[in-house]
């Protein structure tokens, strides 16, 4: 979902800033955390690049060029699939680099750089690791980081050091610097790796925690789409649940009838009346039961069997995610006021206590995954019409008055794309698709 790239001259310690950013990223629910590298030593045109820096002889664009068309296979055959499926990649070097060593120090100029890598996918977050160009050059010196070849790069020199550093310094320094699209970076830095490995951890921890806590939109992929794909993996885990090994495959999805005899605005209604306002403040949660760790957590548990709070962070996915303390208090909450049950721990081994949602709330759960892409409107919707009966709430939603015809339509197709997973929540009836269809949807009974 998100691509975090490490910069900084040679010998700062960026392979060293990657293993530690990979760790503190297993706190979060990333399908994956992959580390990568730039130029790739595996790729025909990324050894190029590394020839060409190892050799010099090249000059200053073409050696951009190389770089630049290794960056654009590696993310478009690599980076943007994982990207897609959730994952988190980070990445040792990446465009900026390019920008100081051809742009700056071999005088192309940013904006001519940019234009050449224009097509490449835009790192979400930039940490910068800096470091006095002595030391750094002591560390290379050493032999440690420079993997198996033994060969110098040119640009191993304390005079060229000293200028990417005052280039670093000059492009990162100030958020949006950099020429378009590279102007939408996160910049976090400088952080100065001149000490222990016990503060260096410490700062980039707090660097990536404090990016991934704030749930900035990623630049390169649609989270709807991301959040569609573990979807699919939560209803393809219920299926194994349900299905007995050896029984025949059923030609229904093992999620029907999930409304019951409820239609969705009578669920959202039955929701409203269970959340107190007063009570849910002074239990430290969100006023209102339209809340994205609320719908997050309650859909992910729909679909899940007894639990303990690690395991269903581990399946929120990122775009779901929700931090240990505020599900802790929101399972507690749940628990008060009976959607959620606490159940006797028979985990071996395991402490954590085990919960799981009560059966005659599943249907809610499973609606608020369906309507994830109208979560705001519906909490605007509420914010403007306190009192109004929830029954009114989907014709205001999608009314021409308030939604433009291009908008209305990326809403549904949004929200159908869900319930083509999910079902329309009634056995033998179809998912809804135009406006209609969901106004009936949303407020009818199903046919006894």
């Amino acid at each position: 979902m998100y691509l975090i790239a490490v910069e900084g001259g040679d010998g700062s310690g960026k392979g060293e800033a990657v293993r530690i950013l990979k760790e503190v990223a297993s706190d979060f629910p990333f399908p994956a955390v992959t580390p990568t590298h730039e130029p790739r030593r595996s790729s025909p045109i990324g050894s190029l690049a590394l020839t060409a820096v190892k050799e010099g002889g090249q000059t200053p664009l073409q050696e951009a060029a190389l770089f630049a068309a290794d960056r654009l296979d590696h993310t478009h055959t690599w980076i943007l699939p994982r990207l897609n499926r959730g994952e988190l990649i980070i990445s040792d070097r990446n465009v900026h680099s390019s920008l100081i060593y051809q742009g700056c120090v071999g005088e192309l100029g940013y904006e001519k750089v940019a234009r050449m890598n224009s097509a490449a996918a835009v790192p979400d977050l930039v940490i910068w690791v800096d470091c006095d160009p002595e030391l750094a050059m002591k560390r290379i010196n050493r032999g440690t980081l420079r993997g198996s070849s033994q060969k110098k790069e040119y640009f191993e020199t304390n005079e060229l050091q000293s200028k990417i550093r005052a280039g670093f310094h000059e492009l990162l320094s100030q958020q949006g610097a950099a020429p378009p699209p590279f102007d939408k970076c996160t910049i976090a830095g400088p952080i100065l790796n001149e000490g222990s490995k016990t503060q260096l951890r410490k700062e980039l921890a707090n660097a990536l925690r404090g990016f991934l806590n704030s749930r900035p939109p990623p630049l390169n992929v649609d989270p709807q789409v991301v959040d569609r794909h573990h979807l699919r993996r939560l209803v393809k885990g219920l299926a194994a649940q349900q299905r007995l090994p050896g029984s025949p495959i059923e030609s229904t999805s093992l999620v029907e009838d999930w409304l019951g005899d409820c239609p969705p605005a009578d669920w959202m209604s039955k929701a409203d009346a269970a959340w107190v306002v007063k009570k849910a403040r002074n239990a430290d949660v969100a006023g209102s039961y339209i809340h994205h760790s609320v719908w997050s957590l309650m859909g992910t548990l729909s679909f899940m069997s007894t639990t303990d709070i690690p395991t269903l962070r581990r399946t929120l996915g990122p775009v779901r995610a929700v931090s240990q303390r505020h599900s802790q208090r929101l399972i507690k909450w749940f628990d008060s006021i009976g959607w959620t049950h606490r159940q006797q721990a028979h985990v071996p081994f395991s402490d954590a206590p085990t919960f799981k949602i009560g059966a005659e709330w599943v249907g809610l759960g499973r609606l608020f995954l369906a309507l994830w892409p109208m979560q705001s409107h519906l909490a605007e919707w509420k914010r403007k019409n306190p009192r109004s009966d929830t029954s009114e709430a989907m014709k205001w939603i999608l009314s021409s008055e308030r939604l433009d015809e291009e908008s209305r339509n990326v809403l549904l197709e949004e929200t159908t794309a869900r319930l083509q997973m999910l079902t329309s929540g009634y056995s033998g009836c179809p998912v809804p698709r135009s406006v209609e269809e969901y106004l009936v949807w949303w407020s009818t009974p199903p046919p006894k």
